[in-house]
């Protein structure tokens, strides 16, 4: 087991790691909408924390030297179900044309009151 951090995404709140790989898996860890620049959430509206967290999820995934296209499994948490057709259509630019498997999940609330969270898996090749 190796445990993966980067800079580049939003260092965890918690007791937890960024991400871990085991094997020729990547097991990446909620990526919710916190610049790593600032430490803070920005965006106020679904949109702008979609791109964050997207942009966090793809520089984790950097810093393991793996991009979107390596992604085999995705969760996306969201606080509102009628937030998904926004959040999908930056999630599919995102993976432009990738299409790892899927779940969607509303919750009823997330970490640092933030809108939507991804997690991912992702493999080595």
């Amino acid at each position: 087991m190796q445990i993966i951090s980067t800079p580049n995404a939003p260092a965890a709140v918690g007791p937890y790691s960024q991400a871990v790989r085991t094997g020729n898996l990547l097991f990446c860890s909620g990526q919710i909408p916190i610049n790593p620049a600032s430490g803070k959430i920005e965006a106020t509206e679904v949109e702008g924390q979609a791109t964050q967290v997207l942009a966090n999820v793809k520089a984790l995934l950097g810093g393991a030297g793996l991009e979107m296209n390596n992604v085999v499994k995705a969760t996306m948490f969201l606080q509102d179900m009628g937030d998904f057709a926004k959040v999908n259509v930056l999630y599919e630019a995102a993976f432009a044309g990738h299409k790892p498997a899927r779940s969607t999940i509303q919750v009823a609330k997330l970490p640092l009151g933030s809108l939507v969270e991804i997690e991912v898996i992702a493999e080595f090749a």
